[in-house]
């Protein structure tokens, strides 16, 4: 066949994901009013320019050259040293100039926004997240440990000597955290935690740690937040107690002679300390072979009298003070799963306008096109319920709001496993919607899926979560304002209607029976459809009639489980 002959389709790329998307618009305008999305705007366009340009050149490059562990120098010397991609780092310094993680601590934001500031960051993170070669997770990771550094209970010391690095935004400062929670024999089951905490007798004093932690994401951060069972603490997991550990020698006081164990936190080689080498008593076995999140290096990490630093007192209970953490890396978790609903669309969009199948354009076949609008209910359903919860967080960061408090306590879970599970299905979707091409992994499609399917894993299975949310409605009190939201609206929707009234009924019986426990995952999940309705309908006082059609085709999907593909 001649060469010149040969068929290659166009792919045309998605549209501008801020200019091009009316939802993530039209929602900034119902949050934060007409001057507050004006006063977004330039942030949000100037992040959409750079995301369609050298992000997703970075996003590619990350992808194609994933982390390598080096463990040994050449003469021999254990180095433990992670190497990443250029693409890794370009993602890293823009997270930090847009102020991915600083934003809603930033007092100038705070004074714009107010606890608006969340809005604004989850728009940012809608924008950055699905092209960032799930950059994404040190940003949550990073923004988590900001929180539990901001408590009240935390040393003063420690604080100043980390979270300025972790809310600057200039990249040759800023620096990321990682979480390390998990143990090969626990997983989710914190109880059977066995990291140890220690305080040290040697002249430097402070906390010692020895463990194994068996999924370390964002391993090659500056620091990492790690929960340890004080020594002589009674079982379980609420004694558990966070510990801020520095990942590299430079920043800890065992490295050096004779100094503050703060001194060095300001990443300030001493002694000719190699920045690159790892803290003492922090060793890397390997990296993680993962299904996705491939450009993110994942690591077993072993803690042989690691230094740290406690996050609070490690006499009292600190798995309270940890949850400050997950809840929030539990909302970037579905506002990452939002986001890559929302690209993903906008790719099988841009080449079903450029297909032709038929004798037409694909997007043009009612079928397809009915496929394609299904997925836009669904994408427009996980938005808002990631979205609402961000709003809540602003409200409890800023205004201390106790009603946004409560109701954030069944909102978190209840967004991250709704949206988990979404994002899977859509992505299977994606690949479909590409025929062939879409199981071909230099289209970079694929990707989507692999990425996906960790979404209902971290920060929680499915089930995991599905219980917190029965623990905060039967010990918190949870229910009370997210029944009074969906009752708020209810009259506009049967469906609505109807399951509103299943779900006050069930969350006034036992909640601790077998019955209730073995229905636990369907319940959430009916309790998070519900909501996404009552919020799509919300959106639609607003936003008008296109928001309107949106909240009905949501209900009929998702609460009647019916067929909406002649309506879409």
């Amino acid at each position: 066949m001649d060469p010149a002959s040969r068929y290659v389709q166009h792919v045309p790329a998605p549209a501008d994901p801020y200019a091009g998307d009316d939802l993530l618009r039209s929602w900034l305008d119902a949050r934060l009013g007409a001057d507050g999305h004006a006063a977004a705007r330039p942030r949000l366009a100037a992040l959409a320019a750079e995301v369609t340009g050298p992000l997703r050149a970075a996003h590619a490059d990350a992808e194609a050259h994933p982390p390598t562990l080096v463990r040994y120098d050449p003469w021999g010397a254990r180095i433990d040293r992670i190497d990443t991609a250029p693409g890794w780092e370009t993602l890293r310094q823009a997270a930090a100039r847009h102020a991915l993680v600083a934003l809603p601590y930033l007092p100038e934001a705070r004074a714009v926004w107010g606890a608006g500031a969340r809005v604004v960051q989850h728009a940012l993170l809608h924008l950055y997240g699905p092209e960032s070669a799930t950059f994404s997770c040190p940003v949550a990771m990073s923004d988590g440990a900001a929180a539990l550094l901001s408590r009240p209970e935390v040393d003063p010391a420690i604080r100043d000597a980390w979270l300025p690095r972790l809310l600057s935004t200039d990249p040759n400062t800023a620096v990321t955290s990682g979480q390390w929670m998990t143990e090969a024999q626990g997983g989710s089951d914190l109880s059977r935690s066995s990291t140890v905490a220690t305080t040290a007798t040697d002249r430097l004093g402070g906390w010692r740690l020895t463990g194994e932690k068996w999924f370390c994401s964002a391993a090659d951060s500056a620091v990492a937040v790690a929960l340890a069972r004080p020594h002589g603490a009674a079982g379980g997991s609420r004694v558990l107690a966070p510990f801020l550990v520095p990942r590299y020698a430079v920043d800890s006081p065992l490295a050096t002679e004779g100094g503050d164990p703060l001194a060095s936190a300001g990443g300030d080689p001493r002694a000719g300390v190699d920045a690159r080498l790892p803290a003492p008593g922090v060793r890397l076995h390997r990296l993680k072979d993962k299904l996705g999140t491939r450009a993110l290096p994942t690591a077993e990490i072993g803690l042989r009298e690691a230094y740290a630093w406690p996050l609070g007192d490690p006499a009292e209970p600190g798995l309270g003070r940890m949850m400050t953490l997950v809840v929030i890396t539990r909302l970037h978790n579905a506002a990452a799963a939002a986001a890559g609903m929302r690209r993903g669309l906008a790719y099988a969009q841009a080449y079903a306008a450029a297909r032709q199948v038929a004798g037409g354009r694909l997007d043009a076949n009612p079928l397809h096109r009915a496929t394609l609008g299904t997925l836009a209910v669904d994408t427009a359903g996980a938005f808002v319920l990631a979205g609402h919860a961000f709003a809540l967080l602003g409200r409890v960061e800023v205004d201390g709001d106790p009603a946004a408090a409560a109701e954030l306590r069944v909102v978190a879970p209840l967004a991250k496993l709704a949206t988990g599970r979404l994002a899977v299905q859509a992505a299977s979707e994606y690949v479909e919607c590409f025929g062939g091409a879409g199981y071909v992994e230099d289209t970079g499609i694929p990707r989507l899926l692999r990425d996906a399917q960790v979404l209902p894993i971290w920060e929680g299975t499915t089930n995991v979560l599905a219980l917190d949310v029965l623990r905060a409605v039967g010990r918190d009190g949870a229910a009370r304002p997210l029944l009074a939201r969906l009752s708020a609206v209810a009259d506009r929707s049967p469906a609505l209607r109807e399951a509103t009234g299943d779900l006050a009924a069930a969350f006034a019986g036992d909640l601790t029976s077998d019955k209730i426990v073995a229905g636990a995952r369907g319940l959430a999940l009916r309790a998070a459809y519900a909501l996404t309705a009552a919020l799509l309908f919300e959106q639609a006082d607003t936003a008008g009639e296109q928001a309107e059609t949106l909240a009905r085709l949501w209900t009929r999907r998702w609460l009647r489980h019916e067929d909406i593909s002649a309506q879409v």
